[in-house]
């Protein structure tokens, strides 16, 4: 069902529950209708795939246009929203971004309560604290809290302390009184000297029952995965709708007393519940559906004139490096994997792309190509039509490609590291090397042979020795190290893999 066709039976649907109330509104009947707007894992503030899908101006517009016809619409958060983006790795200032376009799109959105996602941990303690401060919302976790001096206590933001738990009144036209409780938690997935994770459900249970008996109904907010979602709502029955977030995928699964919904990533579909409550018999329905959020949903130009400024800002950086950011450079037909889990934990069919495009970077052959799966950032998975600009959020801190002379012996020891450190950023995507199951690793078709030299290509990053502590330009196996000419698509990795799509397609 297209955005139009719901929102025009939506606000049918309101809108005779609306002259319902106009024609009782002396006389309290009991019932009373809300809208939840939910949104999760948004990263982008503008339209993607050159506009055909997300955008939060446009969110805000599907939000408005309920609200209109139903007061009782909010807004919500399930938690990513501050990091990772393109955007947000730019410096504006001489200070990178790093979610301070996130915040002023929300502000203007009015957002009713948001939740962290296990990526607002990705920014540092005091950048993230000036996204609280910045922030005119309300936050809530019931699980994550703030180390100070080995004390864990509630972060604060421009509207005082993140909330242990949340109490939301709503009245309608003809009296009808209640109160919605929140509790909920965030995945301990991103651990952080400044940041204390208590127990996903005892701190939730605690949370609900400093609650249950001043409110008529509870809510679930959360950044779980899937199956913790099923497991807390199932451990507090009274939660009839958990609105969560993490998988990036749209998903509405059943619990013993509800459902557990999830939208798409950045905003490309938000889920809009309907709760019906009954004071008289205490009866809750709930009625989700999931609407896209794509090129025939109008934005919100308020909003919208923010994004542009943000945009503005975004393509005179990326200028700097491309002449066209929107220029479509190879047709995805099967989806380009840069999820979080798949970069960090196995090799992927966007990894061998971006290997491959570093391999054939120079203007001399090299045997193989590595980089830190960390470095791919847009979490997310790229099909259809794919832009320069999605390679960018792929990619955003760019980087030179280096051309590394390498002992076998080291090169072995470093895909062994990277091998062992699946799951985090240390694991590598390669290209021309494989995994041998009687001696461990291939290049090409042979074994390595930990007495040759091998030419590698390699992110500059990853010969600091961030994610893989030995290997520097110090250690005794790098034997030396060629810095790319300018006119190399080795200058930039997001230009070499651009020219290397394009050369596909």
């Amino acid at each position: 069902m297209n955005f139009l066709k719901f929102l025009l039976l939506s606000l049918l649907f309101i809108g005779c529950s609306t002259t319902k109330n106009v024609v009782q509104k002396q006389k309290d009947d009991g019932s009373i209708t809300l809208k939840f707007v939910q949104v999760n894992d948004v990263y982008e503030i503008a339209p993607l795939s050159g506009g055909k899908y997300g955008g939060m101006s446009r969110v805000a517009y599907v939000r408005d246009s309920i609200k209109a016809e139903n007061p009782n619409t909010y807004l919500f958060m399930a938690g990513d929203f501050l990091n990772p983006s393109l955007l947000g790795t730019v410096k504006l200032n001489g200070e990178r971004i790093h979610g301070k376009q996130m915040i002023e799109v929300m502000n203007a959105m009015d957002f009713t309560l948001v939740t962290f996602g296990n990526h607002e941990f990705d920014i540092d303690e005091a950048d993230l604290q000036k996204r609280l401060d910045e922030s005119t919302f309300q936050w809530m976790s019931s699980n994550t809290f703030q180390k100070k001096d080995s004390v864990a206590q509630s972060f604060v933001s421009g509207r005082g302390n993140v909330a242990f738990n949340y109490t939301l009144n709503a009245v309608d036209e003809d009296g009808t009184n209640i109160s919605i409780g929140f509790v909920g938690s965030t995945i301990p997935s991103n651990p952080k000297d400044y940041v204390f994770y208590g127990d996903i459900y005892d701190y939730s249970q605690k949370a609900y029952t400093v609650i249950k008996d001043s409110v008529d109904i509870t809510v679930g907010l959360t950044h779980l995965e899937i199956e913790q979602d099923v497991a807390l709502a199932n451990k507090i029955p009274e939660l009839k709708l958990v609105m969560g977030g993490h998988e990036h995928n749209n998903m509405l699964v059943p619990t013993n007393n509800g459902v557990v919904a999830k939208a798409d990533a950045n905003a490309k579909t938000v889920y809009v519940h309907t709760l019906v409550y009954n004071t008289i018999t205490k009866q809750l329905n709930v009625d989700s559906q999931l609407v896209p959020i794509d090129d025939t949903t109008p934005s919100n130009p308020q909003v919208k004139a923010i994004v542009d400024k943000w945009n503005v800002i975004l393509e005179e950086k990326i200028k700097e490096v491309i002449a066209d950011p929107y220029e479509v450079i190879y047709r995805a037909t099967i989806p380009l994997d840069g999820t979080d889990s798949a970069s960090r934990g196995v090799q992927t069919n966007l990894g061998e792309i971006i290997t491959h495009a570093m391999a054939l970077s120079f203007n001399s052959k090299v045997d193989a190509a590595i980089v830190n799966g960390g470095s791919i950032r847009i979490d997310d998975q790229l099909s259809g039509d794919v832009t320069s600009m999605d390679i960018f959020r792929v990619l955003p801190f760019g980087g030179h490609v280096l051309k590394v002379k390498i002992s076998g012996a080291l090169l072995k020891e470093v895909l062994d590291y990277g091998k062992s450190k699946g799951g985090t950023g240390a694991y590598l995507q390669r290209y021309n090397i494989t995994e041998n199951e009687t001696y461990g690793w291939n290049v090409g078709p042979m074994e390595i042979d930990t007495e040759k030299v091998y030419t590698i290509a390699m992110s500059d990053f990853l010969l600091k020795g961030f994610d893989i502590p030995f290997l520097t330009k110090d250690n005794v196996g790098i034997l030396e190290v060629y810095e790319p000419s300018e006119n190399e698509a080795a200058a930039d990795v997001r230009k070499a893999v651009i020219e290397y799509l394009k050369s596909i397609n």
